[in-house]
């Protein structure tokens, strides 16, 4: 197909997600779900356009979807104000840690037991699927940096850490599948994929943030040097992040994530009368604009706006990218014999229970505690290690498998999540605003 029609057909659904963006708001639809139907269509039971073979062009797919879920994951970083002392933080580590680790043991179980998969497959199965996705749950993620919602704050929390907390899971089932080195004993499993890599990212990444922001301000404030391309930062400071982790045996995508979460952190509150004469002149001149970046009350905060404004539209656009390649997938997915209760079990009780026992005891109302099970939004995390795994020798016809269970699992999760979100979080949201009145009353 020439370049032109990609470019005609590119364009056109650009232009009308852009022109049509306010109304999906208001309706039980997700741009997520119009890009997995349009990626349908240019697939190969469509217009043929489109023929994203998971198992030929594996190495090709990780390497996007792992572009996608690092940008996502730093744009989560950017939006997660609350101070890392405050007890709001509790809420997502345990839905990171304890209920995600309930996870992958229930639907292992389930493999096991309902479709016949060994041991490490169907760990590698639970590793896959257990993660919540930061890239497709926009609409229920902290809306800005000072956001204090705890629905809102724990499930996009969730999503950023998990992300990275799976890996030690998709090692492990690929250690049992013969596939990487856990160690005699497991010791280089526990010692390695567990403790260094998932606190290494964490340290790796959260020290570059701060180091890469307080320079920029100091810089910008100081010297009035490093003005503008705002955009590069981003992009740099998410590749050196990543590129370090890995290099030093972490997880990358925990180090990206606490990258976006330390710059976040570099920016102060400017003073109430500072920079008055600044706001006064506008934003719309480059003098105005580059006299707040090199303003010392406003540098790290304008520096903020210009980031994470670049960072958004970017996973907007790596979003449509990879759904697109998500919907033409699915004329390769079929679903193994007697797996058709797999999937709702998945929703309805596996994601459920896991929630309920992860967060028992916390301080949570029910109306959250409901819709933080319900909204446990698989997609692009999922495919990213699925490619992963394949791409480390899965045997083939266990690949086919697993490739269909995960592909039917997203395509389920953006149609179930995309038409459900939009009433719930106004429901919600509903009676958020009445209890506040009743509690002002009294």
């Amino acid at each position: 197909m020439s370049f032109a029609i990609w470019a005609l057909i590119i364009g056109a659904l650009l232009i009308t997600m852009a022109l049509s963006g306010t109304a999906l708001r208001r309706l039980p639809l997700s741009t997520a779900m119009l890009y997995l139907a349009a990626g349908y269509v240019l697939g190969p039971d469509g217009w043929g356009l489109m023929s994203p073979d998971p198992l030929t062009y594996a190495v090709i797919l990780e390497r996007v979807a792992e572009a996608a879920v690092l940008i996502s994951l730093f744009a989560v970083g950017l939006k997660l104000g609350l101070p890392l002392s405050n007890k709001g933080w509790r809420l997502p580590v345990r839905l990171a840690t304890i209920s995600m680790t309930i996870t992958v043991a229930l639907i292992a179980a389930i493999a096991m037991l309902g479709l016949g998969l060994s041991l490490g497959a169907a760990i590698l199965l639970g590793a896959i699927l257990a993660p919540t996705d930061p890239v497709l749950a926009s609409d229920v993620q902290v809306l800005e940096a000072n956001d204090r919602d705890r629905l809102r704050f724990s499930l996009t929390g969730e999503g950023g850490l998990n992300d990275g907390a799976a890996f030690p899971f998709v090692m492990l089932g690929l250690g049992l599948l013969g596939l990487h080195d856990l160690g005699t004993g497991g010791w280089r499993w526990l010692a390695v994929d567990v403790v260094w890599a998932i606190a290494g990212g964490l340290l790796i990444g959260g020290a570059l943030g701060t180091l890469i922001g307080r320079l920029v301000v100091y810089l910008r404030s100081r010297h009035q040097e490093s003005v503008g391309l705002d955009e590069f930062l981003a992009l740099g400071l998410i590749a050196l992040a990543y590129g370090v982790a890995v290099l030093c045996q972490t997880y990358g995508f925990l180090a990206v994530f606490a990258a976006g979460l330390a710059l976040q952190r570099v920016k102060e509150q400017p003073h109430e009368d500072a920079g008055s004469a600044i706001l006064e002149s506008g934003l719309q001149s480059s003098q105005a604009k580059e006299a707040l970046a090199t303003d010392a009350d406003f540098a790290s905060a304008f520096m903020m706006q210009e980031v994470r404004g670049f960072n958004e539209q970017l996973e907007r656009i790596a979003e449509m990218a990879v759904v697109l390649v998500i919907g033409a997938m699915l004329s390769y997915t079929w679903l193994p014999d007697g797996a058709l209760w797999f999937v709702p079990l998945l929703f309805v009780v596996v994601r459920p229970l896991s929630v309920w026992l992860g967060l028992r005891g916390a301080q949570v109302s029910r109306d959250q505690r409901w819709l933080i099970a319900w909204f446990g939004i698989r997609g692009i995390g999922s495919i990213y290690y699925l490619m992963y795994a394949i791409n480390h020798g899965l045997q083939r016809s266990l690949a086919e498998e697993i490739v269909a269970l995960t592909l039917t699992v997203v395509a389920v999760s953006i149609v179930m999540h995309g038409t459900s979100v939009t009433p719930l979080m106004h429901l919600y949201a509903q009676r958020k605003v009445r209890r506040s009145g009743q509690d002002r009353r009294e």
